[in-house]
């Protein structure tokens, strides 16, 4: 391990190897980003034209609910209109049935420690780094490829993400001399240098650097990814995706093959909207005439996920998640209660559960060197950097890391009995 860790304060399984993907669902991953990124481009869309008035007004209703009105103005000026997220990381379930989407991140943690397990590999097994997803160097080269040509790089890292900063330490330290991570009160940055913002939005009055440099980018002056621009950061845009009455809108926007691909991969998603329902209409895939319907659902009915959608401390990791099947009737009643009575400060999305298959992996016990051997349920994160400008940008993919808990856990995420391995071509 670096001297400084990867992780602050966090711990799990060293894997024994690299986590084997057959070539057929790497070439899925490889050609998943041209997608993805077709996706945020459209989203970004039918955000201006919804808050333009040429798409449907509660569209941008809904993705600026919560949200100081300052931080509106600044998402809809006209210098972030074209600028999307950087990075692109969704979270992929291995289910029998396939993968399933059930997230997209664009500030996500893993880009440093997963880098780190390339080094290691290349290091302890040469062979197998030839067969990672990516590439050896496929991080550091990705991540250093969405800043263009800027003279300096500074990657701020708040409080809310200290626990990242050894990661982003690591892998500044990997790449050249302009590389270099800030604390949340730093400005020193000069004209047309780079600035990669990792905290989120809401959050921002922890971060005294935030709003100059947010002026700064508005202007021209430095270039800033993520842009700061929450809207796209809403998982609300799943539970959008399989709106009917925007149908027609996504498939004329992505083309009918990505907008296929995409509903495949989404499992179905709604908006906790509180308002009513007329009485001749329902919820749609559902079969439901009202969300309070949905608080009295038996437990086999509730194969079903509650989240918050974002600007919420509660909106990233395994934070305000909750599987409906693992609740009881009166515990499901009071998260349904808590996501329709907040909807004003931030909706919550239900998601239809595709529940992981089992799969075997091995890692290394650190107190007795031996491998040990467990099956579990894995979530791939593949990496995708945007190089490029405008219409020309494309998407590298750096990296796959696979997080795999034990069998018996529903809910994947970073965890102590969690085995962290990077993604090489295998049976």
């Amino acid at each position: 391990m670096p001297a400084g860790g990867l992780f602050a304060d966090q711990h799990w399984r060293p894997a024994a190897g690299p986590f084997p993907l057959p070539a057929r669902l790497v070439r899925e991953l490889e050609s998943l980003g041209r997608v993805l990124l077709q996706f945020h481009r459209a989203a970004g869309l039918l955000y201006r034209q919804s808050a333009e008035g040429r798409q449907p007004e509660w569209v941008a209703r809904w993705l600026d609910l919560g949200k100081p009105p300052e931080l509106i103005r600044l998402q809809r000026h006209r210098r972030f209109r074209q600028e999307l997220p950087r990075v692109i990381r969704p979270d992929l379930l291995i289910t029998a049935e396939g993968l399933a989407l059930t997230e997209l991140d664009s500030v996500p943690g893993g880009i440093g420690l997963t880098d780190w397990l390339h080094r290691w590999l290349e290091e302890v097994e040469p062979g197998a780094a030839a067969r990672l997803v990516g590439g050896p160097d496929g991080m550091r080269e990705g991540f250093a490829g969405i800043f263009g040509g800027a003279p300096r790089v500074h990657i701020l890292v708040s409080e809310e993400s200290a626990s990242y900063r050894p990661e982003m330490e690591w892998l500044a330290g990997r790449l050249d001399r302009r590389f270099a991570v800030q604390g949340a009160d730093f400005t020193d940055v000069g004209a047309g240098e780079a600035v990669y913002r990792f905290f989120e939005l809401f959050d921002l009055e922890n971060v005294p650097a935030a709003w100059p440099l947010f002026e700064r980018a508005a202007a021209g002056e430095i270039q800033l990814t993520p842009p700061p621009v929450a809207a796209l950061e809403e998982k609300l845009w799943l539970a959008l995706l399989w709106n009917g009455r925007l149908e027609g809108w996504w498939r004329r926007e992505l083309g009918a093959a990505f907008f296929e691909r995409m509903r495949r991969l989404v499992p179905r998603s709604w908006v906790l909207d509180p308002a009513p329902i007329p009485p001749h209409a329902g919820i749609p895939g559902l079969d439901l005439a009202d969300w309070e319907q949905l608080k009295g659902l038996s437990q086999k009915r509730r194969q079903l996920i509650l989240k918050p959608s974002g600007f919420s401390p509660e909106a990233w990791g395994a934070r305000g998640v909750f599987l409906g099947s693992d609740l009881s009737l009166d515990d499901w009643s009071r998260a349904v209660e808590r996501a329709l009575a907040g909807f004003t400060r931030g909706p919550w999305i239900l998601q239809e559960y595709r529940k992981p298959a089992r799969l075997p992996a091995e890692w290394i016990d650190p107190a007795t060197g031996e491998t040990r051997r467990m099956e579990g349920r894995v979530r791939l994160c593949p990496y995708y950097f945007v190089h490029g400008e405008g219409t020309a940008a494309r998407t590298r993919l750096g990296g796959v890391l696979a997080t795999i808990c034990p069998a018996d856990k529903k809910i994947i995420h970073g965890m102590t009995e969690a085995i962290l391995a990077p993604c090489a071509v295998g049976e």
